[in-house]
């Protein structure tokens, strides 16, 4: 079916035609006829199906022929929720006087509050903030006849099912506005919402038992961790992607397979939960005008996020959730196009591929990278050292950040930013120290108090027997044992020791 078939007004036509759209996807030749005729609809369909336009073009049709009509768009992220503001802008073209506004958290509120006292035909925004206006009176929900819950089982899942509830409290008589609900699955909670805050909604099962895409390529190739980077940089010597997303599972690791791959000459971005809103969108754009290559990033990015024309996908990391593999590879081949999603499992997250292949109910195709041409390429980034991110958490210093080949392990006390305590001048030396504050370390370096109290127990006992396996043991002083290391059975091989060398 084709979109000059539903009779629209020139003005809604218009921004469908600039864009070169003729005929419907499944989504939208059944659930748009319905919507615009003012009933509630429940669809629940897949990533990529064109679902925006849906009820983009029912709200438009509605603006021009009830001129003041209002919408509202509650989205579960803050990525999504411009992904939707875009494409309003985009396809209301035709349209004169409408404004739109997007309304999130991770930003100021001037600008949205001056947006809102302007007035605004649409607004976009996440429950959150969209509440924080209405609570501050800058906002009124019953003033909006049109509302639309976009991805509502994700906001669920993230905790927003009683921000969802207040809104609806506030808003108009069911009978009295239009709501739409689009949805990847339809839970209890899903209908549950349906069932108090829609009036008779029409319910649409768009293809939802197909869990990936059809037109994605899958691979998956076995690797080792420490050849990963290697085996990631022959794809792309030998693929040569213009637009890529690589997934990895902690920040940690986006960072470095980012700062690698630029040390290689490739142009690349990070993206993740802890950056400024302004700088996400920014690195966002970048990947969409072609400025950057590659796009690394944590799975903050798998939903709600949409870049035409996206080549490649590759997971660096295997997701520890299997949901989140069919989010991820979902972020290619949308709209009917076709992608690739590459997957490189190693020994740290191999446990994740059963459940994921369970999940999807097929198996990756594996290959291996001699046999498909996946030629070695020289690795500029050897060496590499990551500099240490403030904001990251401990669980990703624990599982992003082992230490690379020729590191010292974090555990390390030459690794630390600063000592535990600053260390004292040579002057209090004779102030009740011990003997072992200035002897040398492994490394050459000298000891400070403040460095040997902040090192793990096992290390001063573990240098201790190195020495004596290594007939060292004239190096120790056995005075500047710790108290703590000093066991009975490491100070008698000692002393056994140097009976022995009498």
């Amino acid at each position: 079916m084709n979109f000059e078939e539903l009779g629209l007004c020139p003005e809604v036509m218009e921004g469908i035609r600039q864009h070169g759209f003729t005929t419907m996807t499944d989504v939208q030749e059944k659930v748009i006829p319905v919507a615009l005729r003012g009933k509630d609809v429940m669809v629940q369909s897949k990533t990529g199906s064109g679902k925006t336009l849906v009820f983009l073009t029912a709200i438009f049709e509605k603006h021009v022929k009830n001129n003041g009509s209002r919408a509202i768009v509650i989205a579960p992220t803050r990525e999504l929720a411009d992904q939707i503001e875009h494409d309003a802008i985009s396809f209301s073209k035709g349209l004169k006087d409408y404004t739109i506004g997007c309304f999130y958290g991770g930003v100021g509120y001037e600008k949205q509050s001056a947006d809102l006292r302007k007035g605004v035909n649409l607004v976009v925004g996440t429950p959150g903030r969209l509440l924080d206006f209405s609570k501050s009176g800058k906002l009124d929900f019953s003033s909006f006849d049109t509302v639309v819950l976009d991805e509502a089982d994700r906001m669920f899942d993230m905790g927003f099912y009683p921000d969802i509830q207040e809104m609806f409290r506030k808003m108009r008589k069911n009978e009295d506005r239009q709501t739409m609900l689009f949805s990847a699955t339809l839970s209890v909670k899903v209908r549950n919402l349906a069932w108090a805050y829609m009036d008779e909604p029409e319910e649409f099962d768009i293809q939802p038992e197909e869990i990936t895409v059809k037109n994605i390529t899958q691979e998956l190739f076995h690797v080792t961790k420490d050849e990963k980077f290697g085996l990631l940089l022959s794809i792309f010597n030998k693929i040569d992607p213009k637009s890529c997303i690589i997934f990895t599972n902690t920040k940690d690791r986006a960072v470095e397979v980012s700062e690698r791959l630029n040390l290689n000459g490739y142009k690349t971005a990070y993206l993740m939960g802890d950056m400024a809103q302004s700088v996400r969108l920014k690195t966002l754009d970048m990947l969409k005008k072609g400025k950057i290559t590659a796009l690394v990033a944590t799975d903050v990015a798998a939903r709600g996020l949409q870049i035409d024309d996206l080549e490649l996908v590759v997971n660096y990391d295997i997701p520890e959730d299997y949901e989140n593999y069919v989010h991820r590879i979902g972020r290619t081949a949308r709209a009917g196009k076709s992608g690739k999603a590459i997957t490189l499992a190693c020994e740290e997250y191999i446990y994740g591929l059963e459940a994921i292949e369970t999940f999807i109910q097929m198996k990756i195709p594996v290959l291996w990278a001699d046999e498909v041409g996946l030629d070695p390429v020289e690795d500029k980034s050897a060496g590499y050292r990551m500099k240490r991110r403030r904001s990251s958490s401990s669980s990703d210093q624990r599982r992003g950040r082992q230490p690379e080949k020729g590191r010292r392990p974090e555990s390390s006390s030459s690794s630390r930013r600063k000592p535990s305590k600053p260390a004292e001048s040579n002057a209090d030396t004779t102030k009740g120290q011990t003997p072992d504050r200035n002897r040398k370390n492994r490394s050459g370096a000298k000891r400070t108090d403040s460095s040997r109290k902040t090192e793990p127990k096992q290390m001063s006992r573990n240098v201790l027997e190195k020495e004596i396996a290594g007939k060292n043991v004239h190096k120790v002083n056995l005075s500047s044992i710790p108290a703590e290391t000093g066991k009975k059975g490491l100070l008698a091989r000692i002393r056994s020791f140097f009976k022995r060398e009498k």
